[in-house]
This record gives C-alpha cells, structure tokens and sequence, in this order.
C-alpha cells in the first residue's frame, strides 16, 4: 500500500469516528495525533472550536528516555492528565485519529487514566 492509500485511509476511518463524537467545555475531546517520530494529545471543546489543553513528546517534561516512543506516549498522556486536572476536568471522551488502539495511542490512554482523566 502506497503511503498516499494510508493516509487517505486513516483519514477515512477518522472522519467516520468524528461523526460519531464531540467535545464540550465540561466534556471535551481527547484528540491524538501518531507521527513517525512523535505523537501529540489535545484536549478540544468542539462547540466553542478551542484547544483547552495540550501536550506532546516534544514537551521539556517528556523528553524520550530509554523506554523510547511508547514510554514518551504514555508520559504524554500522564502529563495532559495532570493539566486537566488542575483545570477541572475530569471527563472526556476519546478520539484516536483513526489509528489503531494499540501501542503508542494504548500507552497514552493508559497514561491518561492513571493520571485522573475518565473515558
């Protein structure tokens, strides 16, 4: 499969999950995003458009260590729980981009949940 298939692909599947979920202010989406290299979360009220929260492996606090991508993931998601938090929020719902639950976007559920988030 061409690398131009799997992105129409993917993007297929995520536009197929967006229809079915949305974010709000008190319950917003958790909305990740899988590179190559990184992944980044978001948390998105959809009814207002904003991002209230966001973290990714790029973050000063999720410097990749030895347990490499997937141990960078699950600090992604420890660290976006510990945001919302402090903002006061507890609930969300989870959209993952179209990818497949497993690995990276598993890890950063995981992380998510034992930092405090529900979904």
């Amino acid at each position: 499969m061409e690398t131009t298939q799997k992105r129409v692909a993917r993007r297929k599947r995520h536009m197929r999950i967006r229809k079915q979920i949305a974010g709000t202010a008190t319950k917003p989406r958790l909305s990740v995003y899988r590179s190559n290299s990184h992944i980044y979360a978001q948390l998105i009220d959809d009814r207002a458009g904003h991002t209230l929260i966001a973290a990714n492996s790029l973050d000063d606090e999720v410097a990749k260590g030895e347990d490499g991508k997937t141990g960078a993931a699950r600090r992604v998601g420890t660290l976006l729980g510990e945001r919302a938090q402090k903002a006061g929020i507890t609930e969300c719902v989870f959209d993952r981009g179209g990818n497949r639950y497993a690995g990276r976007i598993a890890a950063l559920a995981e992380g998510a949940r034992e930092a405090g988030l529900d979904f």
